[in-house]
């Protein structure tokens, strides 16, 4: 599966302007496959295969891939079968001038090809095909997402779920939530600090400057889950200490048990992430289930 959100959780949102990649050898079909789509999609074009490994290289994953199939270097069902492994996803259509059936019917048949349209085409009928290889797109983005979001979950509530079986001391629990939620979310840095000073830490987390980061005392006295994003870049806030390392997001959540902050579930990474609204989320679910841990280990 393809890497489908920089926190590994859902994030894929629906774009008015998705992103397709046209390859022909011919520069006048080139031309018009970039008018006639230019209007709904921002259209990346190539001469060849070869030069087209190398713009999705350099630009990442499309949405839509319009190949010709007769090239040089290489065949479209050839190139088109060389991007499968790095961008499952995108949605390939081949267009053809000839009868090479054996070459579509293989390419189709693995996968590869979502359609193959003949030479020449009818304009209206590419576009249609292409619309619906848009939505097809979406559609395989937020299916797998929500998979990729619940195997998440899971795997966290598996995390709290372990403690129960096994005879650790306060501290252990705190280290030991501390460590499975950063490698499951792929944060740089974590810390689980409670409100009694006690802090278990992941990464170069360091319990004093999470106790005094203003997310985090915001956090405690709200009793919500709190973020930034792209704080290198505020002024106000990239000073603090718990950001010297370079993080560039953070999300601080309160584990509340009746209504009492027992402790404060901080992570950071160190990339910038334009949306985490999907790991608050996911983190406002397993709080309830931290909590419930927290308190029985405590007594």
């Amino acid at each position: 599966m393809s890497a489908i959100s920089p926190l590994t959780v859902a994030s894929h949102t629906l774009s008015k302007k998705p992103r397709m990649l046209v390859v022909d050898d011919e520069p006048d079909n080139l031309d018009l496959l970039y008018r006639t789509f230019r209007r709904s999609f921002k259209v990346l074009r190539a001469e060849s295969g070869g030069e087209a490994l190398k713009v999705l290289a350099e630009e990442g994953e499309v949405a839509v891939i319009i190949s010709d199939q007769r090239m040089p270097e290489m065949k479209g069902t050839e190139f088109l079968s060389k991007t499968v492994p790095e961008f499952p996803d995108t949605v390939r259509i081949i267009l053809t001038g000839f009868t090479d059936v054996e070459d579509l019917v293989e390419a189709i048949n693995a996968g590869q090809v979502y359609r193959y349209i003949t030479k020449p085409w009818d304009p209206e009928e590419l576009k249609n095909v292409v619309e619906r290889a848009s939505e097809t797109y979406d559609l395989i983005k937020q299916q797998n997402e929500a998979l990729h979001l619940a195997e998440k979950q899971t795997k966290l509530m598996a995390t709290v779920g372990q403690i129960a079986t096994q005879s650790i001391s306060p501290a252990e629990v705190l280290a030991f939530i501390a460590d499975g939620f950063a490698q499951i979310l792929g944060a740089d840095s974590c810390g689980l600090i409670t409100t009694n000073g006690s802090a278990g830490c992941y990464g170069n987390a360091d319990a004093a400057a999470i106790a005094s980061n203003s997310l985090v005392q915001e956090a405690i006295a709200t009793q919500t889950a709190q973020s930034a994003v792209s704080i290198q870049s505020k002024t106000d806030i990239a000073a603090e200490a718990l950001y010297a390392d370079g993080a560039e997001c953070h999300i601080a959540t309160p584990v509340i048990y009746q209504s009492e902050t027992l402790a404060t579930l901080s992570l950071q990474w160190n990339r910038a992430y334009a949306t985490v609204g999907d790991v608050v989320s996911l983190l406002d679910l397993i709080a309830p289930q931290m909590a419930l841990c927290l308190k029985a280990t405590a007594q």
